[in-house]
């Protein structure tokens, strides 16, 4: 939609919506410069303050990915006040507040609206210094990508709606969703990673997409070397996909190169919507073991998937 916009043209402006980039970045003097975002949805679990937490987690995240330090956060909330009691809202408000403080940021006020179903999210500001920002443009040939989180959070969401989700599987997820990824991101920039991405409502390969296209290269992904929860698998071959899965790998289709051997099930994981998923770095090739072994030195489950290759267009080839 953005690109039906005109673009703004301010030469303090180094990073905007011509990349989908994870936030728009604004210098304000040689050394500072704003990361600012904004994200929302309706709720992926049943409890309120849980809720809150993952929306705020996952409103950080695009702060993380481009390396900066979360600031401060404003809250939206759109709630059906004439359905559900405020007890509830104050408990969704209470989750992203205290996983705001959790990051070290302070939550500054926000706005709410009525509406016919909660929603609830945060405007995020970070602050870095313009010259380490780090974009989903930078790939480079030779780079390997890390990823940082499992994949399986949208279809073991979808079970957990229809009631078919173990007790276990169900809070794999929400463990994950309400994982922040500031130590990700700590490792990340003290390795001066040649760009980032998070994992959200794209899924795996509709963000792998967008790094590829900024960056004019191509890359390669691993089947086998995927993170993936448990039991994700099984679900998705019970059919418990979420409809913005099978979107995704839609709209990808003409950028993606298969292992005949790959099914549709795999494809599918591939393509998953996520919620506060994991940070996808590329760092050099050098340093790829390097960075993995920061990376699980902090708790983060740093994994190798696949590599940048030098291509004309942004295709993904994924093997076995």
């Amino acid at each position: 939609m953005l690109c039906q916009l005109s673009s703004s043209e301010d030469p303090n402006l180094l990073v905007g919506s011509s990349t989908s980039d994870d936030a728009a970045v604004y210098r304000l003097n040689d050394d500072l410069a704003l990361v600012l975002t904004v994200d929302y949805f309706t709720p992926v679990v049943d409890d309120p303050y849980t809720f809150g937490q993952i929306a705020a987690a996952n409103a950080l995240s695009d702060i993380y990915a481009m390396g900066a330090k979360p600031l401060l956060a404003l809250n939206i909330i759109g709630f059906p006040i004439k359905l559900l009691p405020l007890e509830i809202m104050v408990e969704i408000l209470k989750g992203g507040a205290d996983k705001i403080k959790e990051a070290g940021a302070i939550v500054a006020g926000g706005h709410t609206i009525e509406d016919n179903e909660p929603k609830y999210g945060l405007a995020v500001t970070g602050l870095i210094h313009p010259g380490r920002v780090i974009k989903n443009a930078g790939a480079r040939p030779g780079d390997v990508l890390i990823l940082t989180k499992p994949l399986g959070t949208g279809i073991i969401n979808t079970a957990v709606k229809g009631k078919l989700a173990d007790e276990p599987t169900r809070q794999a997820a929400v463990e994950v969703m309400t994982a922040l990824n500031d130590q990700a991101a700590a490792v990340m920039f003290s390795l001066g990673v040649s760009a980032c991405t998070d994992i959200t409502g794209f899924g795996l390969l509709g963000h792998l997409y967008e790094m590829l296209s900024a960056s004019g290269v191509g890359g390669r992904i691993y089947l086998n070397n995927i993170p993936v929860l448990e039991q994700v698998h099984n679900l998705a071959d019970m059919g418990l996909i979420p409809g913005g899965a099978y979107r995704n790998l839609e709209y990808l289709e003409e950028w993606l190169r298969w292992d005949e051997e790959i099914d549709e099930t795999d494809r599918l994981i591939l393509s998953d919507p996520q919620t506060s998923g994991g940070l996808l770095m590329t760092v050099s090739g050098k340093r790829a073991d390097e960075a993995v072994s920061a990376l699980r030195a902090e708790g983060v489950a740093g994994v190798k998937i696949g590599e940048i290759i030098e291509s004309e267009l942004p295709l993904i080839n994924v093997e076995k």
